[in-house]
């Protein structure tokens, strides 16, 4: 990748930044001519076959939008905790360990979208329990038996996805994907024949606004849909294991 081709790869994003956009280019070293395009807002080497960042990417302190998905990284450098104004990581389909996760992921507090799916960690560090403001979290197809609490009880987490991991009870992925809100199903103390007629009514009013409120709160599928926690062609096989990366 040559500087003058960077340039043309830059893209005007839908909130007016910055998108430099080098996905899909085969590239197996990280370009170090990307560093004189540092002011970029988002940048995107997903899909390609890099095996390292360099910690130079400290350089790109405005980044709100880093896209690493489906490349051969064993690791991520610890300078990756300077990016303070990240709020979007998709580090998704590589071959990331617990042991490579550097610690200074936990120093990005802006952090809202955290996919680190299709990689081979066999637990998450408690230190992720630091990011505040996460709302979405990707640890689908990993080696996980368990979700730290300090994770599962991030106060800004809508969605945490961790679906085809080996947890020891399947009570474990339904934990965390359940309908937070906890129904009691309707009690009947007496039969209908011994109620007085007022009462009857009043009863049978009572059970049709709760039938018409559960109608309507009543969630039709326990498969939940993790759109920005799935790498983009996620879809285009039934069988994860037949495309993912070796």
């Amino acid at each position: 990748i040559t500087l003058k081709i960077a340039k043309n790869s830059i893209r005007v994003s839908l909130d007016g930044g910055l998108r430099l956009d080098l996905s899909k280019m085969g590239i197996t070293t990280f370009p170090k001519c990307i560093l004189k395009l540092a002011d970029v807002d988002e940048l995107d080497l997903s899909r390609n076959m890099l095996k390292k960042i360099p910690s130079s990417i400290q350089k790109f302190q405005n980044l709100r939008w880093l896209d690493l998905h489906s490349n051969q990284l064993e690791e991520l450098p610890e300078a990756i905790g300077t990016l303070q104004k990240l709020f979007y990581l998709n580090i998704s389909n590589n071959k990331l360990t617990t042991k490579n996760l550097p610690e200074d992921l936990s120093l990005l507090k802006n952090l809202r979208i955290l996919n680190l799916g299709l990689n081979c960690l066999e637990s998450i560090p408690t230190t992720l329990g630091a990011l505040k403001e996460l709302k979405e979290i990707g640890l689908f197809d990993n080696a996980l038996t368990t979700v730290p609490m300090s994770v599962k009880n991030l106060p800004n987490l809508k969605k945490l996805n961790v679906e085809r991991n080996p947890f020891p009870d399947s009570k474990e992925e339904e934990e965390v994907q359940d309908d937070p809100i906890k129904r009691v199903e309707t009690l009947y103390l007496v039969q209908e024949k011994d109620l007085c007629s007022s009462c009857l009514e009043m009863c049978q009013t009572a059970k049709e606004k709760m039938n018409t409120l559960k109608k309507k709160t009543q969630i039709p599928s326990r498969k939940q849909s993790f759109p920005l926690l799935l790498t983009p062609n996620s879809c285009a096989k039934d069988n994860q294991e037949e495309w993912r990366l070796k």
